[in-house]
Order: C-alpha cells, then sequence, then structure tokens
C-alpha cells in the first residue's frame, strides 16, 4: 500500500485517516499550513509516515516563497528554511522521525542551495526520504518474520502498518512477511483510544490483506496473555533511547508488563531512523499531551457530561527492561541494547 501519500503536479496528496475504514478520501497539500494542519488534526499519523510528510512540507514551504517572488533567481539563497522546519517541527514533540527527516531536508538545502534545479533536488530529497522508507520496512519485516512461528497469535497495538509509514509497514510489516511466507497466523488488535486507530486502521489493513484479524477493547489485554491466548506482541515506536526504553501509543507500556508477567515474547519494530542517539533514557522523552476533548468525544458525538474534565497524552514509555528484541532493516537488536543500539548509530553514521 503506496497510494495514501503522492506527490503531484506541485502538491502533495495524503489519504484521511480520519475517515477510515468508511471512506477514502484525499486532502491536497498545497502550502505549508496544509502539512502543518494534516499533521496536528490526525489526518495523516505514525512516526515513519510523519517525517516523509514532513520532508515533502518543507519542499512545499520552499515552493512557496519561490512562487510568491517575482524573480526565482538567487530568490533561493536567502530562504530561511530554519522558520519551515520549526513550523512542521512544533506539530508533533515524541515522534523522533519528524525530526530526522527534517535534518535530512536542512542538510540537503545546504548542499543544493546554489544549484539552478535547486527545488528539483529538494524534492528528490524528499521522494528518497519515502522510498528508503518502504525499502527500509521491507527489509526489518523480512528479518522480524524469522521471530515468527507457524500457528502463532500475535498481539499488536495501534497501528503500525502501511498506514503508519511510507509503505509495507514495521509491525504490521513483520506481521505481513510472516503470512506471506505461508506461516498460519492469527492477529488480535486492540481499538487504541480514543483514535480508534486499531479498530478503524489495523483491522481493515489486515483484512484488505487476507489475514486472520480479531478485534478486543485495550482492557482485554490483561486477561487475554493470562489464559494464554497469546503467543507473541509486536508494537511499533515513536522514539526509542540510546538504552531502549521506548515511546510508542498510550497504552503500549501497559500491554508490556502483561507480556513480562506471562513471559510473553514483546517485539518492538522500528526503523533505525526511530533510534534517537541523543536521548540516554527514557525519562528525556518528550511526551504530547493532546486536547482532552479528544477522550470526550468520538467523531463528532459526545460520550460524557460535556463540562467533564478530560486527560489524554498520545504516548507512554516501555523500559528495555520488559522488551524482548528490537526489529531492524539492520537485523534484530538483542540485550544489552545499549551495547548493540550503540553499534547500530556507528553504521548510521
Amino acid at each position: 500500500m503506496t497510494d495514501h501519500i503522492y506527490w503531484k503536479n506541485g502538491a502533495l496528496y495524503l489519504l484521511d485517516q480520519r475517515a477510515l475504514p468508511f471512506k477514502k478520501t484525499y486532502i491536497s497539500c498545497r502550502h505549508l499550513k496544509d502539512v502543518v494542519d494534516a499533521i496536528n488534526n490526525m489526518t495523516v499519523r505514525g512516526a515513519p509516515l510523519l517525517g516523509i510528510v514532513a520532508a515533502y512540507g518543507v519542499v512545499l514551504g520552499i515552493q512557496e516563497i519561490i512562487q510568491s517572488r517575482k524573480s526565482v533567481k538567487n530568490s533561493v539563497k536567502d530562504i530561511d528554511v530554519t522558520k519551515i522546519v520549526k513550523k512542521l517541527g512544533d506539530t508533533r514533540p515524541t515522534a523522533v522521525n519528524l525530526f530526522w527527516a527534517l535534518q535530512k531536508m536542512v542538510e540537503a538545502y545546504e548542499k543544493y542551495k546554489n544549484d539552478n534545479d535547486f527545488l528539483e533536488a529538494m524534492l528528490e530529497e524528499a521522494i528518497s526520504i519515502h522510498v528508503d522508507d518502504i525499502e527500509n520496512n521491507r527489509m526489518l519485516s523480512l528479518y522480524g518474520a524469522e521471530l515468527i512461528d507457524d500457528g502463532d497469535t500475535i498481539l499488536t497495538h495501534c497501528n503500525a502498518g502501511a498506514l503508519a509509514t511510507g509503505g509495507y509497514g514495521t509491525a504490521l510489516g513483520v506481521i505481513r512477511a510472516a503470512h506471506e511466507s505461508g506461516k498460519k497466523i492469527k492477529v488480535i488488535a486492540t481499538e487504541t483510544r480514543p483514535y480508534m486507530q486499531g479498530a478503524r486502521l489495523t483491522v481493515w489493513e489486515l483484512m484488505e490483506e487476507k489475514i486472520p484479524v480479531e478485534l478486543v477493547p485495550e482492557n482485554h489485554v490483561g486477561l487475554l496473555c493470562s489464559n494464554k491466548g497469546v503467543d507473541k506482541v509486536i508494537v511499533g515506536a515513536d522514539r526509542i533511547a540510546k538504552n531502549g526504553d521506548t515511546a510508542n501509543k498510550i497504552g503500549t507500556f501497559m500491554l508490556a508488563l502483561c507480556a513480562n508477567q506471562y513471559k510473553i515474547p514483546f517485539f518492538v519494530a522500528a526503523p533505525v531512523s526511530t533510534f534517537d542517539k541523543n536521548i540516554e533514557n527514557g525519562t528525556y522523552i518528550a511526551i504530547e499531551e493532546r486536547d482532552g476533548r479528544e477522550v470526550k468525544y468520538l467523531g463528532s458525538k459526545l460520550l460524557t457530561v460535556k463540562e467533564a474534565k478530560a486527560r489524554y497524552y498520545g504516548f507512554d514509555i516501555t523500559p528495555e527492561k520488559f522488551i524482548t528484541n528490537f526489529i531492524t532493516e539492520k537485523g534484530i537488536i538483542e540485550k544489552p541494547f545499549k551495547k548493540y543500539i550503540k553499534m547500530l548509530f556507528d553504521l548510521r553514521a
């Protein structure tokens, strides 16, 4: 699945994930503000995809400035790309892929700003980030599929499929690769409140691939783990610290605790760009707190007393001690995580 994001005739088109699975509609982004709004209002979500969308957003921001000027000649050198990057970086503080991609675009700006085909070169950089993500997902999925046994029931949380990435997926990519290899597997997907990414997106993706899936509320996790209803747990990640502490969709920590209690392998599937070499451990990861209104409403439907107070953190931190392995495009990372993650940074350099 790669048609959920594409560039055409100077505009970025995004599949509106808020409308899935009932309606497939696209929004067009022709200005930087369109991209900022799409990230903020959850038209798009998923750490790798946010990085890709932000990269295209930089191109749109630069394109917008150039088009507003009478002469393109010598109009590139004085573009303040840091202002464009800041607007995009301020949208979602937890997902490190966003900042990784923005840094790549800043480096590309410095490299190409004196070229005659500067804007085309910047677009090519964004496309490269997009294509590389798809290939990285496929590679990590092949590695991860080796950890899945024929007959496994796999529990996953939120949506870490093609929709959350450039294409193919991370956690769901591993499941997809295992299925494609002929292994008979079953998936249990949590609803993932309050945006219901599991119910709306994960179930839809898996059914499209004809992979058996069953939907459950998050509060079933303890029961399912205790009665041997789960063989493996696989989730994605939004940021991974140097020691292996991992930020992911709120509820992941609870799932990891249950898996640990009942000795169920707990895997985190994420590309190398999700590892943050600047953060020692999870206590330094910024946790996004979203508007409590998102808890009180399901779409436009009020679920509780209108005046009720509500709180909603978008992510939580799973300590590295509860994680069995990381699955990356460079291979499987085993413990001690700190040692092997450092080697991963050395490879990336």
